[in-house]
């Protein structure tokens, strides 16, 4: 099936066209991933560029999310998904997250995607996230646009109407044929989903993929906290840590890629004058 966000990858070999055939669908084949990383040099990149007079003010999320990026600008496969027993390569990298219209308990949530272009920095990304959050909690004729309109039109039909709504929805995702307006903002057809957790003073957590879009990895981002680590030279020291729960989809690489994949993040995250880089420029791990 031809598809306009992906093209089909053809050169599959035979053992994982037969783990797609053992397992067909995507939350039965989540890897849970933990990841601890030393942000003491992120903390310090951050807060020089606060000083800085940068229009758009960059946060730990924004340098997280440009992270990911260049993390799937380096390591292609992990831009695949599985969708009808078929692999796919996305045409995009785009990030997805979820944001509240205000900061309250009762407040709306919008799902938000970003698509990160090869040529962007963590100043693209900061602007992107900045004007696409404030645009919409800013806006005064409408609290959500485009999916999120869809989502809540589904969403509050009775249920005998809902439940086979949904279905041919489900069907038309498996085939790729959902209309633009359902997938533009739905953060389930993004390469990954982030969750900042840290925003609400608790740890990572593991959050199952869903079987509906085409995400093939959930990344939730902890609280930054301080916590013992033993160095290379055996001596302990306290630092800044955050914790990473990952999520992904093993059928679209191997465990080695998934682990080299993870150690460039944290290469990134522990060196994060790269994110100043462009997404797709290559990164060597030393």
């Amino acid at each position: 099936m031809k598809r306009k966000d992906a093209k089909k990858v053809k050169d599959i070999d035979g053992l994982h066209n037969i783990l797609i055939d053992l397992k067909p669908r995507r939350c039965d084949s989540d890897v849970y991933i933990n990841q601890k990383i030393d942000m003491t040099n992120l903390i310090k990149f951050i807060e020089k560029k606060k000083k800085e007079n940068n229009e758009y003010k960059i946060t730990y999320f924004h340098a997280i999310a440009m992270a990911f990026a260049k993390v799937f600008y380096n390591k292609k496969l992990l831009n695949r998904f599985i969708c009808d027993r078929t692999t796919y390569e996305r045409t995009e990298v785009v990030i997805a997250f979820v944001a509240k219209i205000a900061f309250d308990d009762k407040s709306d949530e919008v799902m938000i995607n970003i698509k990160v272009d090869k040529d962007d920095n963590i100043y693209d990304i900061s602007r992107k996230i900045s004007e696409k959050v404030n645009k919409i909690r800013n806006s005064k004729e409408t609290k959500k646009e485009n999916t999120n309109n869809v989502v809540d039109f589904v969403g509050s039909l009775p249920k005998f109407i809902r439940v086979p709504v949904v279905g041919i929805f489900k069907y038309l995702d498996k085939k790729g044929m959902l209309p633009e307006s359902f997938t533009k903002d739905n953060l389930y057809y993004s390469s990954i989903i982030l969750s900042n957790l840290g925003n609400l003073k608790i740890g990572s957590i593991y959050h199952n993929l869903a079987n509906f879009g085409t995400s093939s990895f959930l990344a939730t981002i902890g609280l930054i906290h301080k916590d013992k680590v033993v160095d290379n030279d055996g001596m302990e020291r306290v630092v800044d840590i955050c914790d990473f729960g990952i999520n992904c989809d093993e059928r679209v690489a191997d465990g080695y890629y998934f682990a080299k994949a993870i150690k460039m993040f944290e290469y990134i995250i522990e060196n994060p004058k790269l994110l100043e880089d462009k997404a797709c420029e290559k990164i060597e791990v030393k």
